[in-house]
């Protein structure tokens, strides 16, 4: 089956109303979003609020009910080669097979040459860092060095667009705040648009362009959007950081505060707020 969406530099992505249902659940309603070609966009909300969900329909897993998903004006009904998924798990990579083998893996689907497969492994695992683990199996590797793996795997494909669900949510602090620098590096180099779905505040700021806060689900939405116009190397400590960070606890934090009452629950918010960013 021919590619439907193009390969290459980022693409635009347009979410026009989108409602996603499974039977009587109503987990997304009318979601609208304009991201631009080569933006980091992070999606950001409490638990259960269908970032995962939404991401998945961007991805093609999913169909919605109502409205739909374009990247540069083509429509998404199902998973693409020009739409790359990273999972939270680096579970997602093949054990048999070496790290070379994994990331040649979406070009040797797709019948590309095996010289092109070989410029596409050593461009990518240059890439992320990865060169002299070329001939090693996943299970050698460090959790951060698997996920490099799978971030390499997926550019191998040359996505306009990378959807990562919480890709560093598994990750210790200090391995994930090598990976966060590690991705602002890539994904300016690479040039293509990442959707990237966290619960980590922090992690938004460090990483976004701008930032989509949803509601608590169910029948979630979109309930504001920030820029994020920081200098980099950012700083989470510096004063707009901070100022920005307090913008999007309380935002968040009226959310969880909204799922505690329809759960007839009475918590303290900003434990429960707190307990959010720490998973």
């Amino acid at each position: 089956m021919a590619n439907v969406i193009e390969t290459g530099r980022g693409a635009a992505v347009r979410v026009d109303g989108v409602g996603i249902r499974f039977g009587s659940f109503h987990a997304v309603r009318d979601v609208t979003l304009d991201i631009a070609a080569g933006e980091f966009l992070c999606l950001l909300g409490p638990s259960g609020c269908g970032k995962s969900t939404l991401l998945s329909a961007l991805a093609g897993f999913v169909t919605p009910y109502r409205g739909g998903v374009t990247v540069d004006g083509v429509p998404v009904t199902r998973p693409d080669p020009g739409l790359g998924m990273v999972f939270q798990s680096s579970e997602a990579l093949f054990d048999w097979m070496t790290v070379r083998q994994n990331v040649a893996f979406g070009p040797r689907m797709r019948g590309t040459s095996r010289a092109r497969q070989a410029e596409l492994v050593d461009e990518y695992l240059r890439l992320v860092g990865l060169r002299h683990c070329a001939d090693r199996f996943p299970g050698q590797l460090s959790g951060g060095m698997r996920q490099r793996v799978q971030i390499a795997r997926v550019l191998a494909n040359e996505p306009s667009v990378v959807l990562m669900d919480e890709p560093f949510g598994a990750l210790d602090a200090q391995t994930r705040q090598v990976m966060q620098e590690e991705m602002d590096r890539i994904r300016r180099v690479s040039g293509c648009t990442v959707v990237f779905v966290t619960h980590d505040i922090d992690e938004s700021i460090l990483l976004a362009d701008r930032i989509a806060v949803m509601t608590a689900g169910p029948a979630a939405s979109i309930k504001s959007v920030y820029p994020v116009d920081l200098p980099g190397p950012r700083d989470v400590t510096d004063p707009s950081a901070a100022a920005l960070r307090h913008e999007l606890r309380r935002d968040i934090g009226e959310e969880v505060r909204k799922a505690l009452r329809d759960q007839g629950l009475d918590q303290d918010p900003g434990r429960d707020l707190d307990a959010q960013e720490d998973r």
